[in-house]
């Protein structure tokens, strides 16, 4: 995880603190990383200082819905981009009608 969050720009525990659980997760997702509710749970439990199995109940079933928000928003993002890239190369004739 370290070096994932220092490829992301989180290169400290401070900078994570500040961002918070979700922004940095939704950074690690936009880089590429596969989408995983585990970790997303692990760093909130870690930046609470709780033990990473310690995340039960509704809580648990809050967290998860913010990580699906979270995987959504990244992949409305990626659908954006893949939609534009094939307008383009439909425009330039690429794909086969």
């Amino acid at each position: 995880m370290e070096s994932s969050f220092i490829k992301v720009g989180i290169p400290d525990a401070e900078t994570l603190r500040d961002l918070g659980t979700d922004a940095a997760y939704e950074r690690l997702l936009r880089d590429g990383l596969r989408p995983h509710f585990i970790p997303y749970y692990v760093i909130e439990m870690a930046l609470q200082g709780r033990a990473w199995n310690d995340c039960r109940g509704q809580e648990k079933a809050d967290l998860r819905i913010r990580f699906d928000r979270i995987k959504a928003r990244v992949a409305e993002g990626r659908d954006i981009h893949r939609d534009a890239f094939e307008a383009m190369m439909d425009a330039i004739g690429v794909i086969e009608r």
